[in-house]
């Protein structure tokens, strides 16, 4: 499996709900301000996802172990 970490506010409607049909599973993770609420999405097939997100010139970073909520407000804090 691989988690592809994605800024809610950078996902416009359209896009988001294409890259939700792709994934298994699509997760918000809310935080409080200063900080951006992130989607990870779930996602078996790598090559196809990460295709329709440099189509919608999306930013993005991928792992392939489940980012805890800990590791995204670390990665929230290094940016």
């Amino acid at each position: 499996m691989w988690y592809f970490i994605l800024k809610q506010d950078d996902l416009r409607p359209e896009p988001y709900r294409a890259l939700q049909k792709q994934a298994s599973l699509t997760e918000v993770e809310p935080f409080n301000e200063p900080f951006d609420n992130l989607v990870v999405f779930t996602v078996e097939n790598y090559a196809t996802f990460v295709d329709t997100l440099d189509l919608e010139g999306l930013r993005y970073d991928v792992v392939n172990d489940r980012p805890t909520r800990d590791d995204l407000l670390d990665q929230l804090r290094s940016a």
